[in-house]
């Protein structure tokens, strides 16, 4: 994600390296969900229809319980939306890991003829200003037996919970394993388990499972992912009681040593005891694509950047390597590109010496230290979420027992939802996010505060909605207007006096096109959506200078969805709300 960002925002072969120990894009296993806010992003870029064609798309959550009649033994609770917030693609999309690389380095191909080099390993990375300060980063590389040595400006290592960027430049993840072992199987599954095609939770006597129905395959049938709960009966080295229930070290060998001894069989057979009534097989000896058994585990680096003596980024971490947790909430793959859309397009500006401080002043910059800021923040809610989620998830449902109700369980789900999804997130105050109104909340024109149903909020991606083109009456999506180009957007709600070419929204208007214009060319653009005006108008009646710069960006804004009432906006007022490159709202007035 990070090497396609960089090279369509313009790093050509010669600035830009993209590694990877592999040799070839995943064939089996790993991460396999795409959220809502992922799916939103991979629009912008132009590479979701694949996804959007041939995905398993979970539209419902089935919940299932024990049952009071022992005959039945589980049984459906209830279903859910699995998306609750309101979002373009109101689902979550599963697929395999490595068709997402592909696309990706596909797409990259595009803008990069070296792409992706495969087969290289980083052996070691070390800043060195003495030898050249604007080049500090050495790296030492390892390419099919070769080595080489590389300076650069900046390295970002996307390279997993065992990081070597991160282990070498003495960053840390922090935090704590629990004393839970998970397995987990895709598979071609045989079952007249009736939710089989719907995302499940299920908490039987016999322990808990989830399912995550999958896309259908070369074969003609579909995969399954099923999570299974390991069951303490595996448990080896100390006591079933943890002898030393002290020793945190101990504990976490402890489950060390299950996780190891956990077998296919072990996996299978659990998830037959947790089904039961219900049949439960691969549906043939080779049906099962991949397996493994993990231990939940939440933790999280301090610091998402290494500085240089002069205070400057040089060295950021991304993904697994700065934050690792459970994958049951579908977070792990969304939330480690979603790093890096928040740091490419930063390290576009600074690398251009766009950004307020620039790459050649020698002093640190304030946009590149807002990563750490927003995802640091960002990670610490996921980190919080999924130790919750994994463990009531992890416990024990029978209702006479549990120390928290199925009624509980889905609560949680519910209000988690939003954050999961990514449609929820918010980041904090800094440079590029302005909350504070001037002349406080009452001058403020944007009212409400359901931010998750779309009411504009800095620090929140902007809502897709469906507007109609003024020019020629086309019907699109407002995200169809901020492509992932590294752009500004200045997104102006006209006020219902639009008409008046003495009003406060021609005036405004004229007064954005003139900001606009002491920036760089083509790093700012402008949407214009005017509200239900009182007579029917052509380009000659309102000001000139729209049809100038925002001719094919002139929408209105009643006509299909209500974007006024989705934003909070009252059209007497209007609004201007300015969008950064990554689709979320830096400030609104």
């Amino acid at each position: 994600m990070m090497g396609l960002l960089l090279a369509r925002y313009g790093l050509s072969d010669q600035s830009l390296l993209c590694i990877d120990s592999k040799s070839s894009a995943l064939k089996s296993g790993q991460a396999d969900g795409i959220q809502p806010r992922t799916l939103e992003v991979f629009k912008t870029l132009g590479i979701s229809d694949e996804i959007e064609n041939e995905a398993c798309h979970m539209w419902e959550f089935a919940f299932w319980n024990t049952s009071q009649d022992k005959l039945k033994i589980i049984e459906r609770k209830s279903v859910m939306p699995e998306v609750m917030a309101p979002a373009r693609f109101p689902y979550e999309a599963t697929i395999h890991q490595g068709r997402i690389e592909r696309i990706m380095e596909t797409d990259l191909s595009r803008y990069s003829k070296r792409a992706i080099v495969r087969n290289t390993k980083l052996l070691n990375v070390r800043l060195d200003e003495e030898g050249d300060p604007e080049f500090p980063v050495i790296a030492e590389i390892e390419t099919s037996g070769v080595k080489q040595t590389i300076r650069s400006k900046a390295l970002v290592g996307a390279d997993g919970a065992h990081s070597t960027v991160r282990q070498n430049l003495g960053l840390e993840l922090q935090g704590q394993s629990l004393d839970y072992i998970w397995g987990v199987v895709d598979m071609v599954v045989d079952t007249n388990f009736p939710d089989i095609r719907r995302r499940c939770a299920i908490h039987s006597p016999s322990g808990s499972v989830m399912v995550i129905p999958r896309e259908r395959i070369i074969t003609g049938e579909y995969l399954t992912r099923i999570y299974v709960h390991v069951p303490d009966a595996i448990k080896t080295g100390c006591d079933k009681a943890g002898t030393d229930s002290n020793s945190e070290e101990i504990q976490t060998g402890d489950a060390r040593l299950r996780r190891r001894k956990v077998t296919l069989e072990n996996i299978l057979q659990q998830a037959r005891d947790v089904f039961r009534p219900y049949h439960f097989e691969p549906k043939g000896d080779d049906t099962v694509d991949w397996w493994a058994a993990y231990q939940i585990g939440q933790r999280l680096s301090p610091e998402f950047a290494v500085r240089d003596s002069q205070g400057i980024d040089r060295v950021f971490i991304v993904g697994d390597a700065c934050h690792t947790h459970s994958p049951k909430a579908g977070q792990g793959m969304n939330v480690s590109m979603m790093d890096s859309y928040n740091l490419a397009w930063k390290l576009a500006y600074w690398i251009n010496g766009l950004s307020p401080i620039s790459s050649n002043s020698g002093k640190p910059d304030s946009l590149l230290q807002t990563y750490q800021i927003e995802r640091h923040s960002n990670a610490q809610q996921l980190i919080d979420f999924d130790r919750q989620f994994s463990t009531v998830f992890s416990g024990q449902f029978n209702e006479e027992e549990a120390s928290i109700s199925h009624a509980d369980f889905v609560e949680l789900f519910n209000t988690g939802n939003g954050f999961t999804s990514g449609c929820g997130v918010e980041y904090p105050s800094n440079l590029l996010v302005l909350k504070d109104f001037p002349g406080g909340d009452c001058f403020n024109p944007v009212q409400g505060t359901n931010y998750l149903a779309g009411i504009l909020r800095p620090g929140r991606r902007l809502l897709n909605v469906k507007l109609k083109r003024f020019a020629d009456g086309w019907q699109r999506d407002i995200q169809d207007d901020l492509p992932s180009t590294g752009r500004f957007c200045i997104l102006a709600l006209a006020s219902s006096d639009l008409l008046d070419p003495e009003s406060i929204s021609a005036t405004t208007l004229n007064k954005v096109f003139d900001i606009t214009q002491q920036f760089p060319a083509n790093t700012v653009e402008e949407i214009i959506i005017y509200p239900n005006l009182r007579q029917p108008f052509s380009w000659e009646d309102i000001p000139a200078r729209v049809k100038v710069h925002a001719e094919m960006r002139f929408y209105n804004g009643y006509d299909l969805d209500d974007a006024y009432k989705i934003y909070g906006v009252d059209p007497s007022q209007g609004a201007l709300v300015v969008v950064r490159p990554d689709g979320f709202m830096r400030q609104g007035q």
